[in-house]
């Protein structure tokens, strides 16, 4: 079994402690936080688990082969490095670090290191993204004009990054995927109003080579959980709905085409119509499973294979690098910005 130390037990680390105490592949060998409280709660919960606030402690034992990160984004790049250096795989929590700088050391230290760094970019682990991804890779959209996401919800509010490092994140690499490109350029405009210097919600426009344009929209402060994306293409029309369970994923028959008319006067407005194809939408079925236990598997799959992850570090410094363009636009007053 592979010994598992989890640094932190806020938000999400209580859903990272579960899947891997549960799987009979690992053993939560140490749960660390700050707060008292939590500790209190693990040890209740997880009979066996040692508990403790030093950080350092869980990743220098021995009986620990992999460390779960999931503590404010600021800290990332300080107990992912240790844990690296000490030869230990690491699990993160998204997004990998704070700037771009950090995320690439990261990445490239794991690679030399020759240990598994996975980045939960959970989303990619979910079936209906990957049906989405399929239609793509099989041009059953046709060339890909535009991406339009909405992210939204009330709460839970973040006091260590705005909502694109939280919620656009996950957005940015699912595009990632899908799009096989990062974006050319990033333009984004936000609104601070309950934490000083923390944008509460975020509208940024990304520049995809081949004039392919996403839109993303995120806010912890809205009064309806959208979970979106809408992606508009040459032959046909796809939505992703992840609050639909039962059917996140449907392929529209439609689009716009331009027709020319037969006549010699083709430059008057008389010899172009647009000409609106409304055909059937496809609902197709999707398993849908718990993605944080499919990323969890994944892991002690690459663990123990030595293989790369599907999220790896190399992803998370890519994601990082457009978060890094957003936040850049968002304190230039939304100036289109390189990536």
């Amino acid at each position: 079994m592979i010994g598992i130390a989890v640094i932190g037990a806020g938000h999400w680390g209580p859903n990272l402690i579960r899947n891997f105490y549960d799987n009979d592949r690992s053993r939560v060998v140490w749960v660390c936080d700050l707060d008292r409280s939590r500790l209190d709660a693990a040890r209740r919960r997880y009979p066996g688990v040692g508990i403790t606030v030093d950080a350092a402690e869980a990743i220098a034992d021995p009986a620990v082969e992999a460390v779960v990160v999931a503590t404010p984004t600021r800290t990332h790049h300080r107990w992912v490095r240790e844990a690296l250096e000490r030869g230990r795989h690491v699990f993160v929590e998204k997004p990998l670090a704070a700037c771009r700088a950090e995320a690439e050391e990261l990445a490239e230290l794991a690679v030399r290191a020759g240990r598994v760094l996975l980045v939960d970019h959970v989303f990619l682990y979910n079936p209906a993204v990957a049906r989405a991804k399929a239609y793509l890779d099989a041009g059953e959209l046709g060339r890909v004009r535009y991406v339009s996401s909405v992210r939204t919800n009330l709460g839970p509010v973040r006091v260590d990054v705005s909502a694109a490092w939280d919620l656009a994140a996950q957005d940015v690499a699912i595009l990632d995927d899908w799009l096989g490109a990062l974006p050319e350029t990033a333009a984004a405009s936000g609104g601070t109003w309950l934490n000083p210097g923390i944008e509460d919600a975020v509208f940024a426009t990304l520049r995809y080579p081949g004039n392919v344009l996403a839109h993303l929209h995120c806010s912890w402060l809205h009064p309806h959980k959208t979970r979106e994306i809408v992606i508009v293409g040459e032959h046909r029309m796809l939505s992703y709905d992840d609050t639909n369970v039962a059917e996140p994923i449907r392929l529209y028959d439609k689009r716009i085409a331009e027709q020319r008319a037969q006549s010699l006067f083709v430059d008057t407005i008389e010899g172009f119509r647009s000409v609106v194809r409304d055909g059937d939408v496809l609902i197709p079925r999707v398993v849908m499973g718990e993605p944080l236990r499919a990323a969890c598997e994944h892991f002690l799959d690459c663990v123990e294979k030595g293989e790369r992850p599907r999220t790896d570090g190399r992803l998370g410094a890519d994601v990082v690098r457009v978060l890094e363009a957003v936040e850049r636009s968002l304190r230039a007053g939304g100036r289109e910005e390189a990536v």
